[in-house]
């Protein structure tokens, strides 16, 4: 049997979703995880036309490498990766693939196009995790997170800037945790060490 050339890309991804008092959620989150949990963090924020500055300013929150997402990117663990703007994100053989954006007006949803990609193309665990942000990016997707037996968080909306998204997720009804920023970290190492 002809073995993959991305065997061994089968570590979690967590992707954490927000838009709106997204930052504050992003640094508390970071500040709280180990750099060696093991997994790979894809922060997927909604950006318009103005380019992201996230790379550069959550650098400062995380001992782990952050970068901004380019195209056929490897993805690793302990690394933290950022979506640039205006683009939809997806995976492919354990690279990072970037697409125009696919909803240019209105809302974007650009979270759920990641987490769908995640759903089909991804084979290690999946941990979706969705904070501050308008609207509701990120909520249809979460019951096939689920059903590929991934792990579902929302921000506890009391915590958030911008409860919308949260709020959305958790009516979804396939949300499995609703913690603060802090308990998302505690959650995340507990998920990545087995427990």
């Amino acid at each position: 049997m002809q073995q993959s050339r991305f065997t061994g890309r089968d570590f979690p991804i967590v992707c954490v979703g927000g838009s709106a008092g997204g930052l504050d959620a992003y640094t508390r989150l970071l500040q709280q995880l180990p750099a060696d949990t093991g997994v790979a963090i894809v922060i997927v924020n909604h950006r318009r036309k103005v380019s992201t500055r996230l790379h550069e300013i959550l650098r400062r929150f995380t001992t782990m490498p952050v970068a901004l997402i380019t195209e056929k990117l490897l993805i690793e663990r302990n690394h933290v990766y950022i979506i640039p703007s205006q683009r939809d994100l997806h995976v492919f053989e354990g690279e990072f693939q970037l697409k125009p954006i696919s909803k240019p007006r209105g809302w974007p949803d650009v979270i759920t196009v990641f987490l769908r990609s995640l759903t089909e193309y991804w084979h290690g665990p999946l941990i979706a995790v969705i904070v501050s942000g308008f609207a509701g990016d990120g909520a249809a997707a979460l019951r096939g997170i689920k059903e590929v037996g991934g792990i579902t968080i929302a921000q506890r909306p009391d915590t958030a800037i911008q409860p919308d998204m949260p709020e959305s997720a958790i009516a979804s009804g396939s949300i499995d945790f609703v913690l603060s920023p802090e308990d998302i970290a505690k959650k995340i190492v507990q998920i990545a060490g087995g427990e």
